[in-house]
């Protein structure tokens, strides 16, 4: 043994050789290396497939690295390690194969930059007699003040390879880092791994036993990392279609799947029987054989979900009992390839209903831009971040964003119930709070067991924020249940979160409901609003209120010119957390509203002339808008119907608005009433309820809308 540092009872490399203490007896001599002994075929260690761990078995080591990752002190007494020329001060990268040198330098030279460990990865070493040794590899870093790396050896006997290899690759839910795990694993058996998997099962779609005879396969992972031939299918390629018409005849013997071994080049080209075929599928001019080991699902009839590919050089023949072995490994994974798959499903369902939420556009009176990302395919799911903006049919403008409790298809259906509730509630003419208020009774209703709706999710204390914008008045009116204040930037730049009363979630407990309230305030032509969800702001390692503050710094610099989707996207890049732990949303809002010179507003006494005075009012200003005669009537009786209705049926002041947008004119009546005209139906003789009839007739579209003092009956009609 060389000689090691100083003793400190915080150094890695100490704690792993006075573990080594305890496996190898002092003064044992080192066994003969693979050129005396009988070597393992897949190029590891002698087949030792003790049944437990003791004494004789020894297959610990450890290798102490500076910062240019060069071998200070070493441990490689265990016979198994007996060939590793790992000389004080030679490169740690000598004893890699040379395709892996790229791969397992980055992670060193990772560990070293963030002091993170990286644990038990299945790694080849050569010896130095060209044979080669499977370990599980991990990289610690050195404990202050020393400086460099400490590297675990713990060489792989085929038992502890197989278990170790099962537990890593199922440890994620991600298609593709489930392949990538088996490729790493099955690297053992090669000197080159790939994973190719059914198109269907890549998108998660169902995979049926009549869709084999026509399998797609595309590239899923591919070990190890390094620059390929030109043409060579590479990770995310499709194969080409007759190469996985071959590999999917081939492991499909008898019609039961079947491994399959292609022992030399020669047959190889002879069954591929075209130059781009080979290129697409050899890895190099050194590879000669290949075992194609199919990932089937079990059932009645199997199913095949892919196929693992194992290259060797033409010195390292497969033996039968290599294929056993890599049959038993890739039959213990399958089942997680299809687990994945499932998952795939779910996140593609999840994710297409959340992109259907995201607003489309925002109409002439405002901009709008949104970022959505969520966090990493590895979550149990796409959160229930929803966010959406749409104009309203009275020419106000609404934003909505929302957080639902949970991740998954549960969580998507509430968010896409609940965003579709807002909708049509808001379209309606209801009030922000009003809506939140039937949003809290939602959420309570789908959380009682009694109904059968819950189903083991419940969405208590979802949060919402509802704005809507008037583009006239440039007021916006906003409710919150639960959610982070919106941020305001006005014209002249300054920022901050808007003075929100805190309210709890949706579906909180009857003692601590309270109304839900409405904080009104003036947001001028340029003003800019931000409406966002918690994975944006919170961060474990800052309070709350300093995330909300980087936000409000990043949207104040948000320039008037600047396209507002790249700086949304600009603001989330700036702010998100290092570390993303829930999902993230932004919507930015920049309010432009109408012209002066497009609106008019009246306020006239609710008194009997009231119609005769909006009529000659209104004639004045369409004339000066030059309207078309044609139109100019059809306003004008419509005006009139609406102005007589609400004297007739409400008191106090009447205010009426004309509105010129685009092809469109708007007119507005509103009134200290509180009831609803309904169109019904009227008799030949009936005098009344015949205005509304005329209101139908003239208009494309009208409705009503509440005020805090009344109503507002609103009819749009082209010009």
């Amino acid at each position: 043994m060389d000689s090691t540092p100083p003793s400190s009872s915080s150094s890695p490399f100490d704690l792993v050789s006075s573990a080594l203490g305890r496996y190898i007896p002092r003064g044992q001599a080192a066994a003969p290396g693979p050129a005396g002994a009988p070597a393992d075929p897949a190029g590891g260690p002698p087949e030792q497939d003790l049944p437990a761990a003791g004494p004789q078995e020894q297959i610990l080591g450890a290798v102490n690295l500076d910062r240019e990752l060069r071998v200070t002190h070493r441990n490689l007494e265990a016979p198994v390690f007996a060939g590793l020329d790992a000389a004080t001060g030679s490169p740690f990268v000598d004893l890699l194969p040379q395709g892996d040198v790229p791969t397992v330098t980055r992670r060193l030279r990772q560990v070293l930059e963030t002091g993170e460990a990286h644990v038990a990865r299945v790694q080849r070493l050569r010896r130095a007699d060209g044979s080669e040794l499977v370990v599980s590899m991990s990289i610690l870093p050195a404990a202050a003040p020393q400086e460099g790396l400490t590297v675990s050896l713990i060489a792989m006997a085929r038992r502890l390879h197989l278990y170790a290899a099962e537990t890593a690759i199922g440890t994620s839910l991600d298609i593709g880092e489930t392949a990538q795990s088996l490729a790493e694993s099955l690297l053992a058996w090669g000197d080159v791994a790939a994973i190719d998997i059914d198109f269907a099962v890549w998108t998660g779609e169902g995979v049926t036993e009549r869709a084999q005879d026509r399998i797609r396969l595309r590239r899923a992972a591919l070990v190890p990392d390094r620059a390929w031939p030109e043409g060579y299918v590479t990770l995310g390629d499709d194969l080409p279609g007759e190469a996985s018409r071959l590999l999917a005849q081939a492991i499909r013997r008898a019609d039961t799947p079947q491994s399959i071994v292609v022992p030399d080049r020669a047959t190889i080209e002879r069954v591929l029987g075209s130059p781009r075929l080979v290129r697409a599928l050899v890895p190099s001019d050194r590879s000669a054989g290949v075992a194609c080991v199919p990932l089937v699902l079990e059932g009645d009839p199997p199913v095949v979900l892919g196929v693992a590919e194992v290259w060797r050089r033409a010195d390292r023949p497969f033996a039968d009992s290599e294929l056993l072995d890599l049959e038993e490994l890739v039959a213990r994974t399958s089942h997680h390839v299809d687990l994945a798959r499932q998952h795939q499903r779910e996140h593609t369902q999840v994710l297409a209903l959340q992109r259907r939420l995201l607003p489309r556009s925002g109409g002439g009176t405002i901009q709008t831009a949104s970022v959505y990302q969520p966090t990493t395919p590895d979550s149990a799911g796409v959160g229930g971040d929803w966010v959406n903006s749409f104009p309203l049919p009275d020419g106000r403008t609404a934003l909505v964003v929302g957080d639902v409790v949970g991740h998954g298809l549960g969580a998507a259906a509430t968010m896409g119930q609940l965003s579709m509730e807002a909708r049509a509630l808001l379209s309606a003419g209801l009030a922000p709070d009003e809506v939140l208020e039937h949003l809290d009774e939602t959420v309570t209703l789908l959380d009682d067991a009694e109904t059968g709706l819950a189903a083991g999710y419940s969405a208590l204390g979802s949060t919402c924020c509802i704005a809507v914008y008037d583009p006239v008045s440039h007021r916006v009116a906003l409710s919150s249940a639960g959610h982070l204040p919106p941020i305001l930037v006005s014209p002249d730049g300054r920022a901050g979160p808007l003075a929100l009363h805190p309210h709890p979630g949706l579906g909180a407990e009857f003692a601590l409901r309270e109304p839900f309230g409405v904080h009104t305030f003036v947001a001028p032509p340029g003003s800019l609003l931000a409406l966002y969800t918690d994975g944006l702001v919170e961060d474990p390692a800052v309070p709350i209120d300093e995330g909300i503050g980087r936000l409000a710094d990043a949207v104040a610099s948000v320039h008037p010119w600047d396209p507002l989707q790249q700086a949304a996207r600009r603001v989330v890049s700036e702010v998100m957390p290092a570390r993303q732990r829930d999902d993230v949303t932004l919507l930015l809002a920049r309010m432009i509203g109408y012209r002066k010179e497009d609106t008019a507003t009246w306020r006239l006494p609710a008194r009997d002339d009231a119609a005769v005075r909006a009529r000659a009012l209104v004639s004045a200003l369409l004339r000066q808008w030059r309207t078309r005669d044609g139109t100019r009537d059809s306003v004008l009786l419509l005006v009139s119907e609406l102005v007589t209705n609400a004297v007739r049926h409400a008191g106090g002041p009447i205010t009426v608005r004309l509105i010129r947008d685009g092809p469109g004119l708007l007119c507005e009546v509103g009134d200290t009433g509180n009831g609803r005209p309904r169109l019904g139906r009227a008799g030949l003789l009936d005098d009344g309820g015949r205005g509304l009839h005329v209101v139908h007739r003239l208009t494309t579209r009208w409705g009503v809308r509440w005020t805090e003092t009344g109503k507002v009956v609103w009819a749009e009609v082209v010009r």
